[in-house]
């Protein structure tokens, strides 16, 4: 025989007289229902406006399902407390009825949230092209300019807008009434147990998922159009995630010191190595024309990002005997020497690498609102030059954001885990490297067949904790195989096995090709800035790159415009990494580290190291013992490492860091300060 819960009451005899009553989570449910109506008529109503752009994107089926799973986590994180509270403190008593009151306002508060959020999105999206973000929070701060444009502009928005924030909360708090009147309450001993199923529920449905990352917006994220994968959410998730992400934009001013815009701008442009007159935009301030070394027909290019692979694992760098494949190949390319991280992380190597981005003691750009479309990467540049760009991944293309980034950022095709079939080994991360790389191959050889130009970015994950890989594939270093050292070894005989490969192919002589690491694994150390631990192997290999050992001080930053450059491609872009094929052997080299909120800034054996409001510290680093040893402040360089740390900040916030002819809409604050100006 079922129980029903809310048959063993405990209300008065008078409900016996009542001809309806209702049950304890009635309320949350109706509303929960409501809600979710309008968050899917909302998507369908969108998406039919924008019918063309879905169509394009071929998203109807995906928008439509993986919207109710969003609006169904939304949901689980809007109302799980509330019913976890009902649970609690729903009852007869004067806390039970204090709690009623306080879940009609809960309720009538939400509702209202969700419809004018999903109101005001048209509005929103044909403003700035998606839901309601981080913007939508920044002008709340504005309001007196906010309501004078509005009003001057929007007249008809604004009165309707007014008319349903009245017409919602009085309509939700009459409904809340109705629903929380002759409530059945369950007996003390169901209670626990109603709980327990609340809690599980929420929490299951918030995370909407069992995998490293709970539900966000890079987890169904599925086109190249941001419009389009913002229409999977809903304008509260949109906005809520965009809110939390927000914690995470530390402005580096605030961590260093100040330095006036003018003056920033001045140094970067200065210490990048080109000539002022280069500099010629005034909404782009860092915006130069850079001529390509290379002269012929423009290459493919295929960047290797190996997962945490320091130089100290590196044989031919000095460090263990880890990788014989690529010390082998270091021989027959263009090595690095003395190349340096920018961070600890790996979307700090992605920030590096494919957008040239200087490090902040913000999270990096992958994984903030503001850049997630507009912002400059290679992918964007090459594509512009007829270029197919992909990015490559053998684990899920969601995990730090990158799905949603690359997307927006110029990366038209994501390969991922469910892109492999009958891959040879799945680890916790993903297929192993061995599958990524023959996978990468089949690609390779797809696109050169089309006849157009590529550009790959390939991602490695064998070499991350808990270190899984297939049997049989090396000698292991060491017992047991499931190691670091170990996964190191096999992590680099597959990239030995892709170039076997790729040298008998038909793309090898049309592609230059970049291995390098994201990061060294597991930096720590007592220094200020553990120098050591910040270099990592850079090797470019190709048809026509002569072999070379270069021992000069060279950042992950540099790698882009060098690339550009071999590749043959002439185009200006906001990168202030230096191409390194137009620098003297004589250039000591230059080198930025962000470690935690330690910023340096390494010059030849010079570095000085900004530290979160205290003086900067200039010190010598000597590359045999690896130690760091005081010595006077280098004002000179003090100030430039402060320009460098202070950019980056700068450009992100003002959203500076873009090409020529991509569009970015002003925020209400660059307004304001337009307006002062004049």
């Amino acid at each position: 025989m079922a129980v029903n819960f809310f048959s063993l009451g405990t209300n008065s005899s008078e409900f016996s007289t009542k001809k309806t009553s209702n049950n304890l989570f009635q309320a949350i449910v109706i509303f929960s229902v409501i809600s979710l109506l309008i968050m899917s008529l909302s998507r369908i109503g969108l998406s039919l406006w924008q019918a063309e752009r879905v169509s394009d994107a071929q998203g109807w089926g995906y928008i439509l399902l993986q919207g109710l799973r969003v609006d169904f986590a939304s949901l689980c994180w809007l109302w799980g407390i509330a019913a976890l509270g009902t649970v609690v403190f729903a009852g007869e008593h004067l806390v039970g009825r204090v709690w009623l009151m306080i879940l009609r306002v809960w309720l009538t508060l939400g509702l209202w949230v969700v419809v004018f959020l999903e109101a005001s999105s048209p509005s929103f999206i044909a403003e700035y092209g998606f839901r309601p973000n981080r913007l939508y929070v920044e002008y709340l701060v504005y309001p007196k300019e906010v309501l004078s444009m509005l009003w001057a502009g929007r007249k008809g928005e604004l009165i309707l807008s007014t008319l349903i924030t009245v017409g919602t909360l009085w309509g939700g708090w009459w409904l809340s009434g109705k629903l929380t009147q002759y409530i059945r309450f369950p007996r003390w001993y169901w209670r626990p147990v109603l709980a327990v199923i609340v809690i599980a529920i929420s929490v299951l449905g918030a995370r909407s998922s069992l995998g490293h990352r709970p539900l966000n917006p890079s987890l169904v994220a599925f086109s190249d159009d941001p419009l389009v994968n913002s229409l999977v959410l809903n304008s509260s998730f949109s906005l809520l995630f965009a809110i939390s992400q927000m914690n995470n934009e530390e402005d580096a001013s605030k961590v260093y010191g100040k330095l006036a815009d003018a003056k920033v701008i001045d140094i970067v442009r200065r210490e990048s190595g080109r000539p002022l007159s280069a500099f010629t935009s005034s909404t782009i301030p860092t915006l130069s024309f850079n001529q390509a070394s290379y002269t012929g027909k423009p290459k493919n290019l295929v960047i290797i990002l190996q997962e945490s692979l320091g130089a100290r694992f590196v044989g031919s760098l000095g460090g263990l005997p880890l990788t014989p494949n690529i010390d082998e190949l270091s021989q027959q390319g263009w090595f690095f020497e003395n190349l340096y991280a920018t961070g600890t992380r790996s979307v700090r190597g992605i920030e590096a690498i494919t957008t040239g981005f200087t490090p902040t003691p913000a999270r990096a750009v992958v994984k903030l609102g503001k850049s997630q479309t507009g912002f400059f990467t290679i992918a964007d540049l090459l594509k512009q030059h007829g270029y197919t760009t992909q990015f490559i991944y053998g684990g899920e293309s969601h995990f730090d954001n990158m799905r949603s980034f690359f997307l927006g950022n110029g990366f038209t095709d994501i390969v991922d885990q469910g892109d492999y079939k009958d891959p040879a080994f799945v680890a916790s991360w993903g297929v192993s490297d061995e599958d990524l790389l023959f996978r990468a191959d089949e690609e390779f050889s797809r696109m050169h067949k089309e006849g157009k130009p590529f550009f790959s970015l390939v991602f490695s994950s064998s070499n991350h904790d808990p270190y899984e890989f297939p049997d049989d594939r090396i000698e292991l270093y060491e017992q047991p195989q499931y190691t670091m050292h170990n996964a190191v070894k096999y992590a680099d005989y597959a990239v030995g096995e892709f170039f076997k490969k790729a040298k008998k192919s038909d793309y090898w002589k049309d592609t230059l090709f970049l291995v390098v690491a994201d990061h060294d694994s597991r930096v720590g150390g007592a220094a200020l800035v553990p120098v050591s631990r910040f270099r990592i192997p850079g090797l470019i290999l190709g048809d026509g790159i002569d072999a070379k050992r270069d021992p000069r001080v060279v950042s992950q930053i540099d790698m882009s415009p060098t690339l550009i450059s071999l590749l043959g491609i002439s185009d200006s872009y906001p990168m202030l990494g230096r191409d390194l094929t137009k620098m003297p052997d004589s250039w000591p080299g230059r080198a930025m580290m962000q470690y935690d909120k330690n910023f340096g800034l390494l010059e030849g054996d010079k570095m000085t190291i900004l530290q979160p409001e205290l003086p900067p510290e200039s010190v010598t680093y000597d590359f045999v013992t690896e130690k760091l040893t005081p010595t006077t402040l280098n004002e000179p360089q003090a100030e430039a490492a402060l320009g460098w740390a202070l950019w980056g900040s700068l450009a992100y916030n003002k959203m500076l860091y873009r090409r020529a002819n991509s569009e970015a809409k002003p925020t209400l604050s660059d307004m304001a300060t337009t307006e002062v100006s004049r």
